[in-house]
């Protein structure tokens, strides 16, 4: 049982938070799992998730870039092509992602449910 000495709890010491912080956004998991069945190009990527800003779509790729997640390929053409695709550490987390992903799809009308009765409350 996790108590306030354990170091998930100290921001400066916990081994999963810096890790969870990343991959745990909204735009990280839907990258990602697009990418789960081919490399796809920003723009691609862009068309798939139309909510995401193209600030936050970059932002978000160098980072997943960064951690390993996955790869950026530039292919020399005028102008430049840019491909992403998951490396092997981001194709093993996406395996972990796809059952939590199942899980929200199954339940997405319950938790509509309950958001709405919540909201709805007077207390």
């Amino acid at each position: 049982m996790l108590d306030e000495s354990s170091p998930f709890y100290d921001v400066q010491i916990c081994p999963v938070r810096d890790v969870i912080d990343q991959i745990g956004d909204k735009w990280s998991i839907l990258i990602l799992t697009g990418l789960k069945k081919e490399s796809l190009r920003f723009s691609q990527l862009k068309r798939n998730i139309p909510d995401i800003s193209q600030r936050m779509l970059t932002k978000t790729l160098r980072s997943l870039e960064r951690d390993g997640l996955i790869h950026r390929h530039v292919t020399p053409t005028t102008p430049p092509r840019v491909d992403y695709s998951l490396t092997d550490l981001g194709r093993s987390l996406v395996q972990v992602l796809e059952p939590v992903a199942g899980w929200a799809l199954e339940q997405r009308v319950k938790i509509a449910s309950s958001r709405a009765a919540f909201d709805q409350r007077t207390d």
